[in-house]
Order: structure tokens, then C-alpha cells, then sequence
């Protein structure tokens, strides 16, 4: 088996993600970073202004320089709200493409691992926390050259000035360090719930009629809404550390404010400064303190850098990687090589060889748990064996191209999902140029054709708006298998909702001899296994025994199988 990831470690979806929107991310910045230059001029030019102005100079130039710079900077504030919010918005949706086509190549391994509703939770929530993780950096970097340059800032003025800032500025250090640590912490464990609950939800909304039926509705209500405590208990916590970093900034940042004036006092006592200086200092006290501006950009970074890890855990899941091989000509001869499968922390199958010669027909027969839904997803390499190899036409599957390989293995499902804007296009999915004809020879194949043609728009008609039966449903998802023209068809439990006499019609068309293609059968009813060439027996994840069903009838084990009505 090819994947990758395998180590298991989470990758850094963040930095891909910026590189996305590179671009924007650096007018951001310039713009962010614009708009905090324009903020430190505006103090200086406001303490010149004021000193021509007690001097009676003229300050007309000053006035509408100051007037200029106010303009400005709320021009570059409404830039950067347009660039921040695109740059959230192209990363949310990054993320979630990645993510999409990421869970959908790992498959229902992807489910099992975090479930449904968790996964949905992580596309739809956390990408949209960690979608702003670009632009959040980007104002971070704005919002520290605020403290540093109205640091520098009063530097200039006067050094002492600045020595009565630095004199606090390691306390203000410590309290944003410890407030990051922090909310990260409570942050995780807030997104970490809110997944529990969305995954217990999605199990009650799939089992809706199960619960109707037992008349549980308060119970289920219940379990899906039990990790509330949890999740208010985490946001009691990030709220209460972020009040305590509030709390403690309102206590710091004044003392740090009074310090630098009280001394731009003394100096103006002394004449070193002037009545403009002071207000400028006073202004550039408040930048430099400006904590609450950090503690909400450190916020927003925490919460993104969760959402983050919380999807790199999925992205960090191993998916299939494919070969550069093509199939050579032949007849589709299906082979499994010693494959063993594990699902759950169990064995599901266990060292099993099997050769199916191309252009037969082989049913897989088994009781529940037997293996035989994983031994047809091996088959068409909808998932990988642990140990062993699957080959068509002597070439391994993970070595094909993906698109050789969707070519030539078709499938049709027990619950068929139809995928598409019509009925036309869901029998069509897959196909490079799906003709009306071909769709139309495929559905009469599958005995779907009359049904179809009695919907509301015929092919046309939206598939949300047909109404169909389960049998109904499965033989759209049979002439979609019908219409692939593979070498290799493989039907899991696939004829299961239709009555005798339309699986008995589809059967025999399915079985002609002249298709040229090898078909694969899992199958619970004895007449389907009966018009099959071969049959596979398996039995607790090992293959028991292979050969024509006529035989093999003879063993009452065998005939118990169909008896139980056993399916997996």
C-alpha cells in the first residue's frame, strides 16, 4: 500500500494556505503597516500644530497636513477591511477544497477515524477560524510596530522617556506570553468539544427513523447536547483569560502612561520640552501601551492556530497515491495476493488469495462480518489492504494512474448515492463524454428506463425532484455501472432492494458472456450466486472455500449461509 502522510504527523496547513494569497497577504501588510506609520506621524504633527498655534505662527500648512493624515488613515482602514476580509475569505475557501478533496481521497476511513459530523464541523467551523490566520498575522505585525514605534518614538522625544516605558515593558512581555499560552490551551479544548457534539448529531439526524420509531427523542436530545457542560466550562475560561490579561493591562498600561507623562512634565518644567512635545509623548504612551490591540490580535492568532491543527489532524490521515502505469490489452483477470485487511482494530481479512479469470463472473457469499464489502472495495482499490496486493491484468492497482484506474473498474452500490443536477447526469457521472444514447441503452439495461421516463422532466428531471423507491434507486446506480464501459464491474450487495423478477431480468443481462467484462458479485440470495461461474465462500475473514455453486450447495455450511439471510 502507497499513501502518504504516514507518519502521522500534522502538517502546517497554515503556510500553503498564506502562500494562496501571497499576494494580498503582502498588500495587507504594507497597508496594516501604512496605516500605523500615518498613526505615529499624526501625534507629532498634532504637537507641532499645537505648539504654532500657542506661539500665534502660522500653522496652515500643519493644520491641513493633520487633516490630510486623518483622511488618510481612514482610507487605509477601509482598505485594509476589504483586504481582510478577501484574504479570509480565499483561505476559508482554500481550506476547505483541501480539505474536501483531502477526506474524499482517504475515504471512510477519514469517517471512521474522526466522525461525520466532526469532519463537518472542522470544514464549515475551524476552516473559517483558521481561514484568518493570513490576515491576522498580517495585523499583528501592524499592531506591533505600534508599541515598538511609539516606543521609538518617545525615544526621540526624550530618552528618559523612553527609559520609563522599557523600565515596564518586560511586565507587559510576561502578560502577553502567559495570555497566548492561555487561550490556545482553552481555545483547543473548545473546538475539541464542539466536534463531539456535531458527531453525536449527525448519528442522531442518520438513525431519525430509528429514534422516531423507539420513541427516544428526549433521550438522543440528550446525549447529543451531554458535552455541553464541557464546551461552557472551556468558554468560561478563555473568558476568564482574557479578562485577567484585560485586568492586568488596565493595571499596567495606565501606570506605564502616567510614568511617561508625569516625566514629560518635569521636562517641560525644565524647558527640554515644549507644550506639543508633551501631547505628542502622551499620545505615543498610549501606542506603546497599547495592549488591548495585542491581546485581541493574539486572540484571534490562538483560535486560528487551533482551528489549524484541529484540520491538519485530518490532513495528516493517509491518502492513496497512484502510479504512472496504464493497463495493458486483456480481459480484466482480477488477482489477490495474500491480503489482509484491518478495520477497527480487527481483522476483517485474512491472507486471502483469489484468482477470477477476465470475462467470468465470481458472487462472494459470507455471513455478517465476513469480509465481503471490504474484499469489492480491495478490488476496485476504494480502500488498501494492510498486507498484500490486488492486480488486474498482472499490473498492481496502486501502481495505475487514477484515471486509468477509475476507467476501468466500474462499481454499483447496495445505497447508490446520485450525484449530479438530473437524472441523466447521475447515470452519466464519470463518464469522459456520456452520450443521451449510452445513458438511455444503460437504464434499459438495468430496468430503469420506464420509471424514468414516467418522471415529471423524464432524464431531465432533478434528481431532488424524483421520486424513487430504494429498488428504484438502485437500479439508477446499476445503470450507471451499466454505462461504464471498465473491463472490470464489481456490484456490492448491489441487487439487494429489487424483487425477483427485475433482479432475475438484470441478472441474466449482467451475465451475458458476451460482455467481455470480469464482474465481481457480492451477493446474499442463493439465485444470484447460483448464476454466477464461481463462487467465493468466506468465512470470518478467510476464504473457505471456491467454486461453482452447485457444488458448493452440497455443504449444509454453505446453505446455512443463504438461510440466515446473512449481509454485510
Amino acid at each position: 500500500m502507497t499513501t502518504r502522510a504516514e507518519d502521522g504527523h500534522a502538517p502546517d496547513v497554515m503556510r500553503p494556505a498564506t502562500r494562496h494569497s501571497a499576494a494580498r497577504c503582502a498588500a495587507l501588510c504594507l497597508v496594516s503597516v501604512a496605516a500605523t506609520g500615518g498613526g505615529l506621524l499624526l501625534p507629532a504633527a498634532l504637537g507641532r500644530t499645537l505648539d504654532l498655534l500657542l506661539a500665534h505662527a502660522p500653522a496652515t500648512g500643519w493644520v491641513f497636513a493633520c487633516a490630510g493624515l486623518v483622511l488618510l488613515l481612514a482610507l487605509l482602514d477601509a482598505c485594509q477591511s476589504v483586504l481582510a476580509g478577501t484574504v479570509d475569505a480565499r483561505t476559508t475557501a482554500w481550506l476547505r477544497r483541501r480539505l474536501t478533496g483531502h477526506v474524499l481521497a482517504v475515504g471512510p476511513r477519514a469517517a471512521d477515524r474522526f466522525g461525520s459530523g466532526d469532519l463537518v464541523a472542522r470544514l464549515v467551523g475551524n476552516a473559517a477560524q483558521a481561514g484568518t490566520a493570513p490576515a491576522a498575522r498580517a495585523a499583528l505585525l501592524a499592531a506591533l510596530a505600534g508599541p515598538l514605534g511609539g516606543m521609538a518614538a518617545l525615544g526621540l522625544i526624550d530618552p528618559w522617556l523612553a527609559v520609563v516605558f522599557l523600565a515596564g515593558a518586560p511586565v507587559l512581555t510576561l502578560l502577553l506570553r502567559a495570555f497566548t499560552r492561555d487561550t490556545t490551551r482553552c481555545v483547543a479544548d473548545y473546538q475539541r468539544v464542539q466536534g463531539r457534539i456535531a458527531s453525536a448529531l449527525a448519528e442522531a439526524v442518520a438513525g431519525h427513523r430509528t429514534i422516531r420509531a423507539a420513541g427516544t427523542q428526549d433521550k438522543e436530545a440528550a446525549r447529543v447536547l451531554r458535552p455541553l457542560p464541557e464546551l461552557s466550562d472551556a468558554g468560561h475560561r478563555m473568558w476568564r483569560v482574557q479578562g485577567r490579561a484585560a485586568a492586568r493591562a488596565v493595571a499596567v498600561a495606565p501606570l506605564l502612561q502616567l510614568g511617561v507623562v508625569a516625566v514629560a512634565g518635569v521636562l517641560l518644567v525644565r524647558h527640554r520640552l515644549s507644550v506639543g512635545e508633551v501631547l505628542a509623548a502622551s499620545r505615543y504612551a498610549v501606542l506603546a501601551t497599547g495592549v488591548g490591540v495585542l491581546v485581541g490580535q493574539f486572540a484571534s492568532l490562538a483560535r486560528a492556530r487551533a482551528a489549524a491543527d484541529r484540520l491538519g489532524e485530518v490532513l495528516a490521515q493517509p491518502a492513496p497515491v497512484h502510479g504512472s502505469r496504464r493497463l495493458p490489452a486483456g480481459p480484466g483477470r482480477l488477482e489477490l495476493r495474500g491480503v489482509t485487511a484491518r478495520r477497527g482494530g480487527r481483522t476483517v481479512l485474512d491472507g486471502v488469495d483469489l484468482v477470477v479469470p477476465g470475462g467470468t463472473t465470481l458472487a462472494v457469499v459470507g455471513r455478517s462480518g465476513a469480509g465481503k464489502s471490504l474484499l469489492a472495495a480491495l478490488a476496485g482499490r476504494l480502500d488498501d489492504p494492510e498486507a498484500g496486493e490486488v492486480l488486474l491484468d498482472g499490473v498492481p492497482l496502486g501502481e495505475l494512474t487514477h484515471e486509468e484506474l477509475r476507467r476501468a473498474v466500474g462499481y454499483a452500490f447496495e445505497r447508490p448515492a446520485l450525484l449530479g443536477a438530473t437524472v441523466e447526469d447521475a447515470i452519466g457521472l464519470g463518464l469522459v463524454s456520456p452520450s443521451p444514447a449510452r445513458i438511455r441503452e444503460a437504464a434499459r439495461t438495468a430496468c430503469a428506463d420506464d420509471f424514468v421516463r414516467r418522471l415529471p422532466d423524464g432524464y431531465a428531471t432533478a434528481c431532488a425532484d424524483a421520486p424513487r423507491s430504494g429498488g428504484e434507486s438502485q437500479r439508477l446506480g446499476l445503470a450507471r455501472a451499466f454505462a461504464h464501459d471498465g473491463r472490470l464491474l464489481i456490484l456490492d450487495d448491489a441487487l439487494s432492494s429489487l424483487d425477483t423478477v427485475t433482479e432475475a431480468r438484470i441478472t441474466r443481462a449482467l451475465l451475458d458472456r458476451g460482455s467481455g467484462r470480469t464482474r465481481l458479485l457480492v451477493a446474499h440470495r442463493a439465485a444470484t450466486a447460483a448464476r454466477a461461474d464461481t463462487v467465493a465462500w468466506l468465512d470470518a475473514g478467510r476464504l473457505r472455500a471456491v467454486g461453482p455453486h452447485a457444488r458448493l450447495w452440497r455443504l449444509p455450511e454453505y446453505r446455512a449461509v443463504f438461510a440466515d439471510g446473512a449481509t454485510e
